[in-house]
């Protein structure tokens, strides 16, 4: 990341540097420990999208998003398993296009998420998720963007091998405020597993001990309430896939880097209320990810 891309998000810059600081307190208590069951999960990444050309108009888009997310879990009474976690994340935004957009877009959001038995139905399970957010254009939130996404979906392990999973996720007040959830895991070997889940699906093969290669896929749709021109409390749609494909490092029983890139496509920024759309063209991203557990 050059200087000037410093300077356009200071905040995503912040974010990497207290990660790198953390991990080196998480690698020095990691070293000694000798339990395998982790309680704590810090998963911090960074993806540049570099400039591309916007569609039907003169101009072009670069795109930097980062974000941390810490997840404690414990059991509540002994029994019940909980997760809890928060998850700022930032998105520099580098334009020279007609429609006005804001130079980075901000968002936090905290998470419960719990599993149950389903009933008396063998190996089935149902989990249920809620996450407190605030979506925006600064750090400085409000009651117009906050809003609770949930999450309902039930679980089937017939065997060690496959995970099947069903359910649907709740958005309120977004455009589209309800959509499947649906996916397997299958893990054909010690070295190779199938992911296939909303978030993050990919295929992974454990070249060796230490070192994964994986394919990658994820689409992320997401809704920030911001001010455009005298205009406030607007809403702003961004939205994004991407395909491609690295490799995971493994430094440590608790701690792994990993490096991917690939392309970035139906990426675009748009006003619901047809105040003007940036419809990105498809180019590459290259990422950066550190996730640590102790």
């Amino acid at each position: 990341m050059s200087a000037k891309h410093i300077r356009q998000c200071p905040c995503s810059f912040l974010i990497f540097i207290t990660l790198i600081f953390s991990l080196l307190l998480l690698n020095v208590y990691a070293q000694d420990a000798e339990s395998d069951n982790f309680n704590n999960e810090v998963d911090s990444y960074v993806r540049h999208i570099p400039s591309r050309s916007v569609k039907a108009q003169s101009g072009k888009v670069e795109v930097i998003e980062s974000g941390v997310k810490y997840t404690y879990k414990l059991k509540l009474f002994d029994k019940l398993p909980v997760e809890l976690s928060v998850n700022p994340e930032y998105v520099s935004i580098n334009r020279s296009v007609a429609v006005e957009l804001p130079s980075h877009l901000t968002g936090f959001s905290t998470d419960i998420e719990t599993t149950l038995p389903f009933f008396n139905l063998a190996r089935t399970y149902f989990r249920i998720g809620l996450s407190p957010s605030f979506y925006g254009d600064n750090w400085a939130f409000s009651s117009s963007n906050f809003r609770i996404p949930s999450r309902f979906f039930c679980i089937y392990q017939p065997n060690e091998k496959w995970t099947f999973i069903c359910g649907i996720a709740v958005y309120p007040r977004y455009e589209n405020s309800v959509l499947p959830i649906a996916g397997f895991i299958y893990k054909a070997n010690d070295k190779l597993v199938f992911y296939i889940v909303p978030h993050r699906p990919n295929i992974s093969y454990a070249l060796t001990d230490r070192v994964t290669l994986f394919v990658e896929g994820d689409s992320s749709i997401a809704e920030f309430v911001v001010n455009r021109d005298n205009s406030e409390n607007v809403i702003l749609r961004y939205a994004q896939a991407h395909l491609g494909s690295g490799a995971r490092f493994k430094i440590n029983k608790s701690i792994e880097t990993s490096l991917s890139a690939g392309e970035v496509f139906n990426h675009y920024l748009r006003y619901r209320d047809s105040g003007g759309k940036a419809g990105i063209k498809d180019g590459l991203y290259v990422e950066f990810r550190i996730q640590a557990r102790i």
